[in-house]
């Protein structure tokens, strides 16, 4: 018995003593394992000058717009226009019915002769002193009386008339002949197309870039041309104490008409002179609440002394964008690779193996387009 209890407790100790080295084999070789490294793209920092930018969301508008409205009540006799055209500064668009005011015209021009007559035969009468001066006035106060009456005539024939009163691309028409319009009854919208405003606001803190004679680029997502070019011509004269912001007006030219008031677009407007940033594709860019910051490759060392390439990383400020890039103001230096790609895997010492043979996009004239 005491033989048997001897091998048994020198059989445990030996087992024992085997486990705990295998043990310490295992810890020791965890502390020395190594991750394989993430595939990575990378892209090496330049610095780049970048004009100094304002942008915001404008509103179109007319440089000349106006509903025309029927000036005096009447009878729409004819129209002289088609939904949609351009027409010249003072070519006809509606005529309302003027027979009762030609009636009237006829008459008048009847006294108006008459009274004509009248006078020059007063005017020989005084000559040969037949007749007083007060006759004389009298005849000359009816010839203009009647001359006045023919004008007024003429100016209700003429306000019933209406004319284009600038040139113009016209909008839908309302009214349809024989329709009775009273004073004021919208006929049809029109608006001068070119040149045109492009009005948008910029906060109080940022007014003070803008300067009349400021390049504004101009782009809709609904027009698929080049973005438009145009100038800043005038700053509103007050802050809105709503938004505090200061509206800011720019002139562009459009020739084709593309623009149309009230549509939304995209304003770039120049704020002063170029500033040097280091330009990365978006992708490089790993946003988070409490700060933006990117994956900076380096040599980093091991525990156990190694030198391999890895990564670190490093909060930036970003300031605007262009295309597929980013602009980085501070954080990032000239000639540091950064990851620009499988950014969820990485944090700060992770071994990294760059692969360049697909990178992503990085056209700083890169336009989004829709999938159909």
């Amino acid at each position: 018995m005491i033989l048997m209890l001897t091998t048994m407790a020198v059989f445990i100790s030996a087992l024992g003593v085997v486990k705990f080295k295998q043990v310490q084999a295992m810890i020791a070789q965890g502390a020395a394992f190594q991750p394989p490294p993430e595939a990575v793209t990378t892209v090496v920092a330049n610095e780049e000058q970048w004009p100094s930018t304002l942008t915001a969301v404008g509103t179109v508008a007319a440089v000349q717009g106006v509903t025309v409205a029927a000036d005096l009540p009447g009878t729409v006799d004819r129209v002289a226009f088609d939904s949609g055209r351009t027409v010249e500064a003072g070519e006809v668009l509606v005529e309302l019915d003027t027979r009762q005011e030609r009636a009237q015209l006829a008459a008048a021009e009847a006294d108006r002769d008459l009274a004509r007559v009248n006078f020059d035969r007063m005017e020989g009468l005084l000559n040969e002193a037949v007749i007083s001066k007060a006759e004389y006035d009298r005849a000359a106060s009816t010839r203009k009386q009647t001359e006045a009456r023919v004008g007024e005539i003429n100016a209700v024939i003429a306000r019933k008339t209406i004319r284009a009163p600038f040139t113009g691309v016209l909008g839908i028409r309302q009214v349809n002949r024989g329709q009775y319009l009273k004073a004021g009854d919208p006929i049809v919208v029109l608006q001068s197309l070119n040149p045109i405003y492009v009005d948008f606001d910029v906060p109080q803190q940022d007014a003070e870039k803008m300067r009349v004679g400021r390049t504004v680029r101009v782009s809709a997502k609904d027009v698929g041309t080049a973005p438009f070019e145009g100038r800043v011509t005038a700053l509103d004269s007050v802050v809105d104490p709503e938004t505090r912001n200061v509206k800011i007006e720019a002139t562009l030219a459009n020739p084709a008409g593309l623009l149309r008031p009230g549509m939304f677009v995209d304003v770039e407007a120049a704020a002063g002179a170029d500033r040097p940033v280091i330009a990365l594709p978006a992708s490089a860019i790993s946003y988070a609440p409490f700060g933006d910051s990117v994956f900076i490759v380096t040599e980093l060392k091991g525990p156990d002394g190694q030198a391999y390439k890895g990564v670190r990383q490093q909060f930036v400020k970003v300031g605007g964008s262009r295309g597929d890039q980013v602009a980085v103001l501070s954080g990032v230096q000239p000639k540091d690779e950064v990851a620009t790609s499988g950014l969820f895997k990485l944090r700060t010492g992770v071994a990294v193996l760059v692969n360049n043979s697909v990178l992503p996009a990085n056209n700083p004239t890169a336009k989004p387009r829709d999938n159909q």
